[in-house]
């Protein structure tokens, strides 16, 4: 299946695509509202709920917006590279449960992202209104697993 052929096929199968698709993906988080659906031998995930992925949309916007200088991107909202993605999207949820639940403090999992995202609009009122100064020290310290090298 050739790309746009597959970008047709995600669309039409997917129409609330999970802002953290990655971060589901790479299994370094879960989440109530998500399910793994099969394209052409790909993965993707799609959100169940409608207000969720407009919740989790707003997050990684405010994410993004908000780490571009630890990211060493000049402009927010300049398409990142797959790394930086990931690091946005993982990085941040965990930096956002550390400031929620300290005592989760690294660990290197989010087990639900939607529960996650419903205590910090409880405990801050709105998800413009988090500690995202706390929050990027998640994404700039976030790193993905190592290999082990040659023995």
């Amino acid at each position: 299946m050739d790309e746009r052929a597959f970008q047709d096929a995600y669309r039409a199968t997917n129409p609330l695509a999970c802002p953290f698709e990655k971060a589901i993906l790479i299994c370094r988080c879960a989440c109530r509202e998500a399910t793994r659906i099969n394209i052409a031998e790909r993965d993707t995930v799609n959100c169940l709920d409608a207000q969720a992925q407009g919740d989790c949309s707003l997050l990684v916007g405010m994410l993004r917006h908000n780490a571009a200088f630890a990211l060493k991107v000049t402009h927010a909202d300049a398409v990142l590279p797959h790394a930086k993605y990931v690091k946005v999207q993982c990085g941040g949820l965990l930096g956002l449960q550390a400031a929620l639940q300290p005592e989760y403090a690294g660990e290197a999992r989010v087990e639900d992202i939607r529960g996650l995202v419903l205590e910090a609009q409880e405990q801050f009122g709105s998800l413009q209104d988090l500690p995202y100064s706390e929050i990027v020290r998640g994404i700039a310290g976030f790193e993905f697993r190592r290999r082990s090298g040659p023995k």
